[in-house]
């Protein structure tokens, strides 16, 4: 069990990873989440902190207190997006954003599409230093994706149970998503429902689908990508008929992708071309000093499989 929660990945694939969820909390702040700036025109009766801001006695929020951690959150997710200083900004980053989502979900509504990318901010800082493309394989940086990938499954399984808890047999065959069109449908959305049944059929694939995902920590590499493409499409397909959006749960979920293939900066060198630099290579490496390189020639990667072709861990 500590083998697979510690399976090593490449050091470019958390800089990756790292560079997607830090990006993804700036851009949360100004496209997802800028509604929460308004709470503090709410009175202040009605926020009702949650369990975590009852215990910590989070006072009740201000405006300055707003934007102190608005503008703080935005530059320092920016900075820490770069991967330098990766635990002092990623530690801080965590507790600002944090505190975000205990303003955003303390007047009634909690949003369960956000634990996966809270448990990713609370792990990386873990991880230490990566650099993209490094391919030197890392345990810390694998056990901090790997508890990411458990969040985000968590995430489908829990609701599901849910479902089962509160809503019982009847969330099955009920009108859970003729109601959901009727709301915030699409055309499109309206096209599926004339299809007599389809609506329930749905509903019996969509428990199903979240009962079964742990499954996908069983599958081969490549069939686990394969699965991992069909969550994406799920989401796409919700977003097209009741445009529900699970952002941040879709930016914890690339923890699962070889992130470390994506190379932007790279693709941008060669159209320009500029030879591409070398990649880091080595093998696992936790104790290394910051800055230090492994000597391929001296190390092997012993049962790990290479990083060129299927990825070998989370």
């Amino acid at each position: 069990m500590t083998r697979w929660l510690t399976e090593a990945v490449p050091r470019g694939r958390v800089a990756a990873f790292r560079t997607v969820i830090y990006l993804f909390v700036a851009a949360d702040l100004v496209i997802f989440t800028p509604w929460v700036r308004t709470r503090v025109s709410v009175p202040g009766d009605l926020y009702q902190p949650l369990l975590i801001g009852r215990l910590l006695h989070l006072p009740t929020p201000t405006a300055a207190v707003v934007a102190v951690i608005f503008w703080s959150l935005l530059v320092l997710a920016l900075l820490a997006a770069t991967g330098r200083a990766p635990r002092l900004l990623g530690w801080t980053v965590c507790a600002l954003y944090l505190e975000w989502m205990i303003i955003a979900m303390s007047y009634g509504k909690v949003d369960h599409d956000r634990f996966g990318l809270l448990v990713a901010l609370a792990v990386l800082p873990t991880a230490g230093r990566a650099r993209h493309g490094d391919t030197t394989r890392t345990e810390a940086g694998g056990w901090a994706l790997r508890v990411t990938q458990i969040a985000v499954i968590c995430t489908y399984f829990l609701a599901a149970f849910a479902k089962l808890r509160f809503g019982g047999l009847d969330w099955l065959t009920g009108s859970v998503l003729a109601r959901a069109i009727i709301r915030r449908g699409t055309e499109l959305a309206d096209l599926i429902a004339q299809v007599p049944y389809l609506l329930i059929v749905a509903q019996f694939g969509i428990v199903a689908f979240e009962l079964l995902s742990p499954v996908v920590f069983f599958l081969p590499p490549r069939w686990r990508l394969a699965m991992v493409g069909f969550f994406y499409s799920f989401h796409a397909v919700t977003i097209a008929t009741i445009t529900i959006s699970f952002a941040p749960h879709l930016a914890a979920m690339t923890s699962f992708l070889p992130l470390e293939r994506v190379r932007p900066i790279v693709w941008a060198r060669r159209l320009a071309g500029r030879p591409a630099p070398r990649p880091v290579t080595g093998a696992v490496d936790d104790q290394a000093e910051p800055g230090t390189e492994s000597d391929p020639a001296s190390v092997s990667l012993g049962d790990q499989a290479p990083v060129v072709g299927r990825p070998a861990g989370p």
